[in-house]
């Protein structure tokens, strides 16, 4: 074989470390699942969206392409979100080696090159996201015999996807050598993502005028957005900018390709640079060669002394302790040690105090620019769409990263095995682990039901001199009315006549709304997590698995809540409640959300529609949060009957 062949085999086909990790991990039965589950959820999401756009008996040919327009579209955005979710997963494990550097202690020994390790980790583990992302390939294709969906469209929605997995993975192997982040990182990870996303998205739903920004080739949504809706999100002229602008304005898809490739190729080459010194905090001489902090190294001749002085400061502490108050407890101890040991730190308390008082006084500052006239209906909107969401989001991965790690987190300390010997029961323990962390989570829940509580007070006092109502356009959801054209096609023409209906900015209920919801929701994904905490060995495997599982459900579930409270008159909003997401935007812009409650069949001009949508909005927050609430307890009884099963199988593994 050629010299050059082999060169390049051994970065890739045949590297060791790839091979490894392929072989490995192709047994693992969770893999096997996620794969399952990843291509059913497509199949299902694309059979209901067909169904109900190409179930009517009287259909045309072009509704047909509109059906499989619109079907394509749906499952395209939800390819990415779950490429977006499940790719931390697979690639969980490389973050993870920087917890324990005996790992690469053994791995900078052998003879592999730093590119050969860096490029195995990466490929080893990308392999499965994008065998993911192609074995759904043929399920795209399947869309093509309905129409209406250009073979050029599913290859550049392929690219925009295989961009973002191919990002997250080189993102997620700088993490690894780096070696300046723990076992957390992957929380980090996902928080950090769902921050960038919101932002660029708000920014560009401020900024866009209806078009592309520089937002767009930043943002794979985005991207995807302006391929699949040339029309009513259009790109630049052509020829009509240059430098730059001409890449990000004219051309964002392909901008998002190029940009995700080669700050994936800007961070291997870091990486593989930095990885036999340390990493990067080895480059600045934090960490030595095995590992351990610069200073951790060096044996102090003075630590006898040291410690001496330290039991002798502890006796003086344990004399002081004797004549100090007893603390009071709440009736559950264990609900006061959840709650009161999340603040044990300052740096804990500073974040989740300056999270609440940045996002209230944000929420003044988008309403007051909204009440002088700076921002119009529409951009206010906009942006407490996003900032609500953005916060639901952020609050939700808190959830799940504190409830995934309070109980596997306790196995590896040996504090579970402590608390086993006290009168204690299982049922006890449980219960008092929800109920103080979703106590130390309703603070932090208050922001954005305080956020839509203003804008609602707002509306509901008519402004306070300035018309909180804005008279809206309605477009009436039925079947095919807007069809899907490919660029350069012109768009359709737009029905003579379209009823139009007064709403308040935001409806002076919204408060009430997203408290129904989000509470009970943030408590079934702290359930959720505990359940995954109990009967996963490590923190990481906990962590990783919630993410991917909460996603997946609350993801399906928008969707769909999404879809049938804006086609379906009255029961729809009712659907639309089950999410907090798709509660904060039906509450927010409710024509929109509930188009066919609250714009009647028929250009109805008909005040009526807008109050039936309200009634059934609350009444399906009140629906959602027994649903969630009773789940929260079959969950609980679940846990309660095979906790001391489940520790005693999992008893010593740390």
């Amino acid at each position: 074989m050629p010299a050059f062949l082999r060169w390049f085999f051994d970065l890739g086909p045949t590297n060791p470390i790839a091979v490894r990790l392929v072989t490995s991990a192709s047994r693992r039965a969770r893999h096997h699942y996620i794969r399952i589950a990843y291509l059913g959820l497509l199949i299902i999401v694309l059979l209901w969206s067909l169904l109900i756009y190409a179930s009517r008996e009287d259909l045309t040919l072009q509704q047909l392409a509109a059906a499989g327009s619109t079907s394509f579209s749906i499952i395209a955005f939800l390819q990415i979100g779950l490429i977006c979710i499940l790719a931390p997963v697979f690639m969980a494990g490389a973050i993870a080696q920087e917890a324990d550097p005996r790992t690469w202690d053994i791995l900078l020994t052998t003879p592999l090159k730093a590119t050969q390790i860096v490029l195995g980790n990466l490929l080893g583990r990308l392999f499965f996201i994008l065998a993911l992302l192609f074995s759904s390939l043929p399920l795209f294709a399947v869309t093509q015999y309905f129409g209406g969906v250009p073979g050029s469209t599913i290859l550049a929605s392929y690219f925009v996807a295989a961009g973002a997995a191919l990002l997250v993975g080189a993102i997620a192997i700088a993490l690894s050598v780096s070696r300046l982040v723990g076992k957390r990182a992957v929380f980090a990870f996902y928080v950090c993502v769902i921050t960038y996303l919101a932002i660029t998205f708000a920014v560009d739903r401020v900024f866009g005028a209806g078009g592309v920004t520089w937002m767009t080739a930043l943002n794979p949504f985005l991207a995807l957005m302006a391929l699949m809706d040339p029309t009513g999100y259009p790109t630049g002229p052509l020829g009509t900018h240059s430098g730059p602008a001409r890449w990000f304005l004219e051309h964002p898809v392909m901008t998002w390709c190029v940009l995700s490739v080669a700050l994936s190729t800007l961070l291997i080459v870091i990486s593989a640079v930095t990885v036999r010194i340390g990493g990067i905090a080895g480059a600045g001489g934090l960490i030595g060669r095995d590992g351990s902090s610069g200073k951790g190294a060096l044996i102090d001749p003075s630590a006898d002394k040291q410690d001496a002085g330290r039991a002798g400061t502890n006796r003086r502490e344990g004399q002081h302790e004797r004549h100090r108050g007893a603390k009071e407890v709440w009736r559950n101890p264990i609900s006061w040690r959840e709650a009161a040991s999340i603040n044990a730190t300052l740096g804990r308390i500073i974040l989740r105090w300056s999270f609440i008082a940045i996002g209230v006084i944000w929420a003044l500052i988008v309403l007051w620019l909204y009440h002088n006239g700076t921002w119009n209906s529409t951009i206010f909107r906009q942006v407490l769409t996003a900032t609500v969401v953005g916060e639901l989001v952020v609050i939700t991965l808190v959830a799940i990263n504190m409830s995934a790690t309070s109980v596997s987190r306790e196995r590896e300390d040996g504090t579970l095995d402590l608390l086993l010997t006290t009168p204690i029961t299982p049922g006890q323990y449980l219960s008092g682990k929800l109920k103080g962390m979703v106590a130390w989570l309703l603070p932090l829940l208050s922001v954005p039901v305080i956020s839509v509580l203003l804008a609602g007070i707002y509306a509901g006092f008519g402004g306070f001199g300035r018309a909180d109502s804005a008279e809206v356009t309605g477009t009436i959801i039925q079947t095919f009315n807007n069809v899907w054209t490919p660029p350069g096609t012109p768009a359709p023409a737009a029905p003579a006549a379209l009823p139009t209906v007064q709403v308040p900015v935001v409806l002076p209920e919204a408060g009430l709304v997203l408290a129904l919801v989000a509470i009970p929701f943030v408590a079934l994904c702290v359930i959720i997590g505990m359940q995954w905490s109990l009967r996963s060995k490590g923190t990481l495997g906990s962590v990783t698995a919630t993410v991917a599982l909460v996603g997946v459900i609350a993801g399906v579930v928008g969707l769909c809540a999404w879809q049938a409270a804006s086609d379906f008159a009255t029961l729809g909003p009712i659907a639309g409640a089950l999410s907090p997401v798709t509660a904060a935007f039906s509450v927010i812009q409710p024509e929109h959300a509930m188009n066919a409650t609250v714009l009647r069949e028929g250009g109805i001009n008909n005040a009526g529609g807008l109050g039936v949508a309200r009634i059934s909005l609350i009444v399906g927050a009140i629906i959602a949060a027994l649903l969630h609430i009773a789940i929260v307890y079959a969950i609980h009884a679940s846990m309660t009957r095979s906790f001391d099963f489940t520790v005693r199988k999992l008893a010593g593994l740390k």
